[in-house]
Formats: structure tokens, sequence, C-alpha cells
């Protein structure tokens, strides 16, 4: 599998034939210095972990130009129907689909889920969720995905069914978790993890800068912290 990070929660997973952008915050994302469509070229699928603005991000966009399926809960789904959302796939908490090459399940999450229009008037967008991404090809990592969270104990339920070697962690303090607390739920609750990646650090002011707390907490546990520099695929 390899995997980008542009930045925030926004990743792009490659592997066999699907391309799969998730929480595609790209345009207007202080932290992205590509293109976006260059960025988001061949996508297959986005998965959405919420119906935040900085994790739907470019997602319609992205379906307009490549045809990628969008996958997220019912109401996110409904809300980019209305706005020309053509391919999509609803789900909701506790469920998976067949992606053809992979499947997803939305877990739970412990955040908030809206939009709010140009007259300050705030939408409900449904439950937020983490995604666990399950390749089918022998040999391809799951990946668990968290969205935004705080940590949570059933999060050992989420190891224990779906075994994920892969975890991106939000670390950044004030809407998620902070490093302390996602290096505690790496390290107590998901021993399948082999490979801890944070993120939804340093995109704004109000976020903790880097993610120093998350490596030092992480320090001698069987997962390894990988970095990722923004833009530049690594593979897993």
């Amino acid at each position: 599998m390899k995997i980008t990070w542009f930045g925030h929660s926004a990743y792009r997973l490659e592997f066999g034939s699907a391309v799969v952008m998730v929480d595609p915050f790209l345009t207007g994302n202080p932290v992205f210095s590509g293109d976006a469509e260059a960025a988001s070229a061949g996508a297959t699928h986005v998965l959405l972990t919420h119906g935040h603005s900085d994790h739907v991000g470019d997602a319609l966009a992205i379906h307009q130009r490549t045809g990628a399926k969008v996958v997220a809960n019912f109401e996110i789904c409904m809300w980019l129907a209305r706005q020309g959302l053509k391919a999509m796939d609803p789900m909701n908490t506790g469920g998976t689909t067949d992606q053809g090459e992979f499947s997803v399940t939305l877990t739970i999450a412990f955040h908030s889920s809206a939009q709010m229009d140009e007259n300050g008037v705030t939408q409900d967008l449904g439950l937020p969720g983490g995604l666990v991404i399950t390749p089918k090809a022998a040999g391809e990592p799951t990946v668990y995905h968290m969205g935004d969270t705080e940590v949570f104990s059933d999060m050992a339920l989420i190891d224990e069914l779906h075994r994920p070697s892969v975890a991106i962690v939000p670390v950044g303090d004030r809407f998620t978790m902070d490093g302390r607390r996602g290096a505690l739920a790496v390290k107590r609750f998901l021993p399948s993890v082999t490979t801890a990646i944070p993120c939804h650090f340093g995109t704004f002011g109000l976020l903790a800068a880097t993610p120093a707390l998350f490596v030092a907490e992480m320090e001698g546990a069987k997962a390894k912290v990988l970095v990722p520099e923004k833009g530049v695929p690594f593979s897993l």
C-alpha cells in the first residue's frame, strides 16, 4: 500500500487498482501546498469520517473530476447529493460496505459532525465516525483512520474485530485527543497496530504545532511511529 499525507487528516491510499482519498481537505488547507487535482488524480473512492468542512473538503469536486464514489454516513451522502453527488454508498455506525478491492467499516468516534451555511445556520450531518479500511488482497495492511475523536475504551473492540496494523491517530488537542491520550489509545487498546501515524496537528494555530508529545509518549511501545512528510508517498 502506498500512502500519501496531505496535512491535517487528508490521506491518499493506493493499493491494487483502488485510489482512496480519505477526508480530502485540500483546497483551503493552509498546510497543503500542492495541486488538488494532482493529489486526487485517478481517485476511485472518497471516504469521509464526518461532516466538518475540514474533512469533507474537496469530496464533491473530486467526485465531479474523477467519478469517485463517496462513502460516508447517510446524512453526509444526502447533503452532498443535493449539491450534485451522483455516486455514493451511504452507511452508518457499525456497518460495513464492500467496495470491490476493499471493505470499509464505519466505527464510533467521539466528536461532532455539522456544516454551517452562509447565514450561520448549522446543519447536523449525523454521527462522526472512524474508518476501518480492509483490503482484500493478501499482504495489504488494514488501516484504522480514527477520524476526530477522544480516546475511548471500545477501541479495544475495534482492534478485536478488525485487527488493524496501521492506525491514523489525531493528536492535535483542543478538537481531538492530544498526543498523550493518542499514545494511550494505541498502547492500551490497539495491540494489533504496528505502525501509528499522527495527524490533525499544526494545521491551524489552535492545534498543537507538532506531534512531539505523541512521539515521546510512544517511546518503547510495540507500535512504531511514522511521521510522514506532507505530499511524499511512503509504502507499508
